[in-house]
Parts: C-alpha cells; structure tokens; sequence
C-alpha cells in the first residue's frame, strides 16, 4: 500500500513537474516576442525622430534592426504559444503562410528604407517609411488583438 501511494506521489509530481515547465517555456516565449515587438516599436519611434533631423545614418541603422528582428518574427510564435498574456491572434496559426509573409515583408520594408536612407534621398524614405508603416499596421490588424489574452 504505502509503495502504491509512494508511486502515485512521484507521478503526480513528475507530471507537475512537466506542466510547470510548459508554462514557464510558453512565458519565456511570450516575454521573448514581446521584447522584440517592443524593440521594433523604439527603432520606429527612433527613425521617425531621425528623419526629422535628416539623421539619416541612424534611419539606416534601426531600419537594419528591424530587419533582423522580422527575420525571427515566424520562430518567435510556435504552435501552442497561446495562453498567457498575449495579443496573438488564433489567426498566426490559423494561417502561417500569412503570418510568414507578413514578416518577409517587414524585411523588405525595412530594406527598401535604409537603402533609401544611405542613399540619402528626402522623398524616398519619406515613401519608404510610410510603407513600412504601412507594413506593420497590416500585420498588427489581421495578427494582434486590441487587448490582452488570460
């Protein structure tokens, strides 16, 4: 008897054990998302600053950031990274191909305005930075929810 209680324990706490590292996983992927999002946000606030003082050295360089940051956008939402506080939409799982393309075209956004920002050209990256803009507000509508998940 006390050997059949014994043996329920360890599997009860190897199974709390395994839940317990799924959730502290599934956190530590949602915080790592979060601080990308949040990194793209500062260098957009941080390019709009620049090209008001035509500092266009900087647009470059955060544009280039945000390129790598849309190069790990897929890999930051795997499937099942859902619960907690999130503002994923179903829709990024729904729909990777979507979701996938979406990221691609922040890389090319964000490409086409730190060419344009080395180069120099005014008008250029004022187009170029609307259709980053652009870019991003698509992705948030279709993929991000208004409010957070819990």
């Amino acid at each position: 008897m006390n050997g059949q209680k014994f043996l329920t324990a360890v599997i009860f706490a190897a199974l709390t054990l395994a839940v317990s590292s799924q959730a502290f996983a599934q956190a530590d992927i949602i915080e790592k998302r979060q601080a990308a999002m949040k990194s793209n946000n500062a260098n957009a606030k941080a390019i709009k600053a620049a090209i008001e003082t035509k500092d266009y050295a900087t647009v470059e360089t955060k544009a280039k950031d945000i390129m790598g940051t849309a190069d790990r956008i897929p890999s930051l939402f795997p499937k099942g990274s859902t619960t907690g506080k999130t503002k994923a939409k179903p829709e990024i799982w729904e729909k990777p191909d979507d979701f996938a393309k979406n990221a691609k075209n922040l890389n090319k956004a964000a490409g086409e305005l730190a060419s344009a920002a080395k180069a120099g050209n005014d008008a250029d990256v004022n187009v170029k930075v609307k259709a980053l803009g652009e870019v991003c507000n698509s992705c948030h509508k279709e993929f991000r929810a208004d409010k957070y998940s819990e």
